[in-house]
């Protein structure tokens, strides 16, 4: 992921909160469809920075979803509502209520039967973590019987592994911060999602390693419900702005993301 050196913290915060807005003002018809409730209700996922960290305060959180989110909500003149799931699969089920309103994640056959996506903003390796002392040291050497990879449920690394998985057991992780208990507890051997999370976790298990290569990639999007076409044109203007704005670059460098590039 290219950086901008001369982009400190403080800039990446001012560009974050509060720089101004190239994309005009959405018509009432839009802000209806965006935000139905009179808030913009974002569908996170814990413990990715894609997606949100969690702080101590809600205002100590991080990601991208958290950040970009945040910044449309001011954009369109609405309160921001952050709805946090434990898992992508999760925020699925979450649309089934009408619990939230535009999300951040890539399109799959699933996703795409029930929401619609502007062009993907940013491009995530998917790869493997094994924990401390595993004797497996390369991705070709994951794919053996009696090796147990772990993956969060109704994640798009998934679609990776039904392509390249012929021996190992693939098992549902709850969410992706249960995959470092997985990992600690010995019911894997492997967990497998995008390189952002695998990362994340892996700061946090002193000689856990994420292996080199990939499986595949995951894409993020922009993705709002079906019934939300009259807000895509809006949308997909707003992702050209934040990248000229420096908004994702500066958002990616503020949650710590690696193993992504920009599109």
């Amino acid at each position: 992921m290219r950086t901008l050196p001369w982009l400190t913290a403080a800039v990446a915060a001012f560009l974050i909160a509060g720089c101004a807005s190239i994309a005009s003002t959405p018509s009432p018809e839009v802000r209806q469809a965006l935000a139905p409730t009179g808030k913009l209700r974002i569908a996170l996922y814990a413990g990715s920075p894609a997606s949100i960290v969690r702080g101590v305060t809600l205002d100590g959180s991080k990601g991208v979803g958290f950040d970009l989110g945040k910044d449309l909500a001011r954009r369109i003149g609405v309160p921001f509502e952050p709805v946090v799931y434990p898992s992508p699969g999760a925020i699925v089920g979450g649309l089934k209520s009408g619990e939230w309103d535009l999300t951040f994640f890539g399109p799959n056959p699933e996703r795409e039967s029930v929401l619609i996506f502007t062009p993907a903003f940013l491009v995530i390796e998917h790869g493997y973590l094994v924990p401390a002392g595993s004797p497996i040291s390369t991705i070709d050497a994951v794919d053996r019987a009696g090796t147990r990879i772990a993956a969060p449920q109704g994640g798009s690394v998934n679609a990776s592994l039904a392509r390249t998985v012929k021996n190992a057991l693939v098992i549902a992780s709850p969410s992706v911060p249960a995959g470092e208990d997985m990992l600690k507890s010995g019911k894997a051997d492997v967990f497998a999602a995008n390189k952002a999370n695998l990362f994340e976790l892996s700061d946090k298990m002193p000689g856990s390693r994420v292996l080199d290569g990939r499986i595949g990639v995951d894409e993020v999007a922009v993705a709002v419900p079906k019934d939300r076409e009259s807000a895509m044109p809006y949308l997909r203007q707003y992702i050209e702005d934040a990248k000229s704005e420096g908004l994702i670059k500066a958002a990616v460098e503020r949650a710590g993301l690696r193993g992504a590039t920009d599109k």
